[in-house]
């Protein structure tokens, strides 16, 4: 066998940078579609960036930036066509300068958090809030709004710790066709804008982030009923720095992270290794996958349920993941520098073993396959939102042991930010990753449960969307949502007033160009569309459009009858 388990790469060319096609680390987009494009570049230096910016400006070509590993699910970066140009940023990588004084560091836009938070680390500095995840580069991870968990500081976004970064847009002749421009706290408007930007304004070439002094957490988790869960959020996300809650709906328990700063004389050198990311036997995934796909096709939520306590279980008796020394987990409190524990990810270094072992949604295996809602909800309202979901969980406790074969819903807490597309209040981030059946024509078990969720989160309770996950259906009319839309489409037109960088995708969620609800039949089912018609369903299989069990505004795919074989 020839071949090799670390992530393969998501562009790939039949010869040299030409004839390309791209889609994200999972293997699809939410259409099912493999974008393509004319040609790729991988620039080395900004020197490099600029002149592929300009050739691709004077000739109107489309443009998408593209990251090493490309873990965003929407069609952020597909150039519009067969003729457009992905720009990939694997080569800039480099961290450019560290200043301790003033605790600032900075970076190109293809660093991946791993690397800024061991360079931030060897330099005694940390960046204080990240995504748990670490192979996201800070241009992607900026573009799509990604964040830790914190209702502290400034909050969990990273792009609320950039002080200044460059951009390259497309320019006039008088510019040499590439605009670059340098932005800091001095012209913030366009910094607003720029923080979190979907790839729209150009390419983010450096960013500048503020540190601080590196420091020791404490963390332990602690499990209990979810029955007062909708009293606890708020103030649980300020008694604890780091805290978020992995909710197990249909177990009726909540997993709490009690996480906080400490002194760093503490002793403790504990490690973050988080089980679901680390490199996993295929033979395993696969066994798993086949176990999945048969309590679908047999609609057996009593084997989802044993399978969601079997795999729950695990991960809490191994400790998710962490250890009080790198080695073995001995108990709670695990003590450790923040470096060793804000984030992970050890599958991207998985051996080059001809996939004996691999990422868990490696698409290359029979692994996982899954659909991805993740939305944010103000505290105002938050504990309606959950009360809401416990109400549906009454209607069939077995509804959401799905979502738990997947360890269940991570809720996050997200402060406001000046960012244009940024949270607009302090908020709960809710996480929630399910079955995707890989025949787009069959529904899921509790298709109905799901989509009533998503449509109550988006738009009775308001949810902002996570810009780099989710299926169309929680980016319907989200820019509406956002009080500074209108400043960030002035900037938009001012640094692309041609769309290069923009494709049909972007100018459908930014209300540009229609929405983003693509009609056909099934639509539904892989929510590229809300029902509002049974054949967007499944109507063969029994599965037709009605409204929701306890929101009656919303139209859910539910399972109504077996049609006669």
């Amino acid at each position: 066998m020839v071949g090799c388990s670390p992530p393969e790469n998501h562009i790939k060319c039949s010869s040299t940078n030409t004839n390309c096609t791209i889609t994200n680390s999972y293997g699809t987009f939410p259409d099912r579609s493999i974008c393509q494009a004319a040609n790729a570049a991988y620039p080395t230096t900004e020197e490099e960036l600029i002149s592929i910016v300009a050739a691709a400006t004077k000739a109107k070509r489309k443009v998408k930036v593209a990251t090493r590993y490309s873990h965003s699910i929407p069609k952020l970066v597909c150039p519009d066509g067969q003729n457009g140009l992905l720009i990939s940023t694997d080569y800039l990588n480099r961290t450019l300068e560290i200043d301790v004084q003033s605790m600032t560091m900075s970076v190109e836009s293809g660093v991946t958090l791993r690397q800024l938070i061991n360079d931030a680390a060897k330099a005694g500095l940390a960046l204080p809030y990240s995504p748990y995840w670490w192979g996201l580069t800070i241009g992607g991870l900026l573009s799509t709004g990604a964040h830790g968990s914190t209702l502290w500081g400034k909050g969990s976004a990273i792009h609320d710790y950039v002080v200044a970064l460059t951009i390259i847009s497309p320019g006039g002749p008088e510019d040499g066709y590439a605009k670059v421009r340098s932005l800091d706290e001095s012209n913030s408007t366009e910094l607003d804008a720029a923080k979190v930007s979907l790839g729209v304004l150009g390419v983010i070439s450096k960013v500048t982030l503020q540190l601080q002094p590196l420091f020791k957490r404490s963390i332990s988790y602690e499990v209990k009923k979810d029955t007062d869960l909708g009293d606890q959020v708020a103030s649980f996300g300020r008694q604890h720095e780091f805290a978020d809650i992995t909710w197990y709906p249909s177990q009726g328990k909540a997993v709490y992270r009690i996480d906080d700063r400490i002194s760093s004389n503490t002793s403790g050198n504990g490690l973050y290794d988080y089980i679901p990311f680390r490199s996993t036997p295929s033979l395993g995934l696969a066994v798993v996958r086949a176990t999945e796909d048969a309590q679908e096709s047999l609609k057996d939520p009593d084997g989802k349920c044993a399978s969601a306590k079997l795999i729950t279980s695990t991960l809490k008796n191994l400790a998710y993941g962490l250890t009080n020394n790198g080695i073995v987990f001995t108990g709670y409190p695990i003590i450790g520098y923040h470096n060793r524990l804000q984030a992970s990810g050890t599958c991207l270094d998985s051996l080059e073993d001809a996939m004996i072992t691999a990422c868990p949604w490696d698409s290359r295996i029979k692994g996982e396959y899954f659909f991805q809602a993740t939305f944010s909800i103000s505290l105002s309202v938050v504990k309606s939102f959950i009360q809401d979901v416990q109400k549906l969980v009454k209607l069939d406790p077995r509804a959401l042991c799905g979502l738990e074969q997947y360890n269940g819903i991570l809720m996050r807490y997200v402060k406001a930010s000046s960012a244009y597309l940024g949270k607009e209040d302090d908020a709960l981030d809710f996480d929630i990753t399910f079955y995707r059946n890989k025949d787009p024509a069959k529904p899921r078990l509790y298709e109905d449960i799901l989509e009533e969720i998503e449509q109550l989160a988006v738009f009775k309770y308001g949810g902002l969307p996570h810009w780099g996950k989710n299926r169309n259906l929680v980016f319907n009319g989200a820019l509406k949502k956002y009080k500074n839309a209108g400043a960030f489409l002035r900037v938009k037109e001012m640094y692309d007033p041609l769309g290069l960088f923009s494709n049909e995708w972007t100018d459908q969620v930014l209300g540009l160009k229609g929405d983003v609800n693509i009609i056909k039949d099934g639509c539904a089912l892989e929510g590229l569309c809300i029902c509002s018609q049974d054949i967007h369903c499944a109507p063969s299989k029994g599965y037709l459009c009605r409204p929701g069990k306890i929101y009656q505004e919303a139209r859910v795919c539910a399972h109504v009858s077996t049609p006669e074989q």
